[in-house]
């Protein structure tokens, strides 16, 4: 076996919990896979035998290539950064008390916590997920960021608090229960009841339409969407119930076709917002047999 052999076995052993770090960091397996590959290829070109602890040499510099990404990502001020959700996690619906429901919600409330992170700034989303997540000294972050370690841990409390503010986890499971409310908003649109459609929606709804080729589409409020819901309206589309990280949401598919999936945020008696893929957005999302 070469060194670079015994570097490349050692490197993955690592894998697995480098590619955790950096999708908590970038919200993308894509990108993950993308910043593991990178770390190895930074090893390679250094090789091993002046790094004492390889896994902290590791975690470091997986951190530094997701940092360079989303510092690149604010500064050319990408609508994906500010507005791309991160690929869902689609699941059939389950009965209550169905083992496989508990690893469903896991996977939710997961995603959940990503659709928070991004809204914190690169800074933060680094320091928060280094120290909670793996625990890495605030030493080691300022090193990274090059902050004292007084400024990192500042970072991380704040970032902190407003994940606590805004987690959107604590919402998965009664998410689960909104199915009524999304059969009330397909029956309205199929036999073209406008104002019952829009009973349905919040007045501030939005829908957000991504397709993975043009920008994402937003539209903002229940008439409009009413609107856009009764115009598009396919009599031969059959609507599957699922659970989009946690959310009530269904899998539209027309003559077995998958032609769109979307995902309802509800509050109980109203449907307050509404995620839409298709097309190219579709087509790579992995959605239940």
């Amino acid at each position: 076996m070469t060194d670079q052999d015994f570097l490349a076995a050692q490197f993955e052993r690592h894998r697995a919990r480098l590619h955790h770090l950096a999708y908590r960091m970038l919200g993308s397996d894509a990108e993950a896979d993308d910043a593991v590959q990178e770390t190895w290829l930074r090893l390679s070109r250094t090789g091993g035998d002046d790094i004492d602890n390889l896994g902290g040499w590791l975690t470091t510099a997986a951190s530094r290539v997701c940092l360079n990404l989303l510092r690149s990502r604010a500064t050319r001020g990408e609508t994906e950064y500010e507005e791309t959700l991160p690929d869902p996690v689609v699941e059939p619906v389950h009965p209550a008390g169905d083992p496989e429901a508990s690893a469903q919600l896991s996977d939710a409330v997961e995603t959940a916590l990503l659709l928070v992170l991004d809204r914190l700034s690169p800074a933060e989303r680094v320091a928060f997920v280094l120290h909670d997540t793996f625990d890495v000294p605030f030493e080691q972050i300022g090193e990274l960021l090059e902050r004292s370690p007084e400024a990192v841990r500042q970072l991380a409390s704040r970032a902190r608090r407003r994940v606590r503010a805004d987690d959107g986890a604590s919402d998965v499971a009664a998410g689960s229960r909104g199915h009524r409310l999304v059969d009330a908003f397909f029956a309205a649109a199929r036999e073209g009841d406008f104002d019952r459609l829009v009973a349905v929606l919040a007045p501030d709804a939005t829908l957000r339409v991504e397709d993975g080729v043009s920008a994402t589409l937003i539209v903002r409020g229940g008439s409009q969407i009413a609107s856009r819901a009764m115009m598009f309206a396919n009599p031969r589309a059959v609507v599957q119930p699922v659970l989009i990280d946690g959310l009530p949401g269904v899998l539209v598919t027309v003559q077995g076709r998958p032609v769109s999936l979307m995902a309802f945020r509800v509050d109980g008696s109203r449907v307050l917002g509404i995620d839409a893929y298709s097309g190219e957005r579709l087509a790579g999302i992995r959605l239940p047999a």
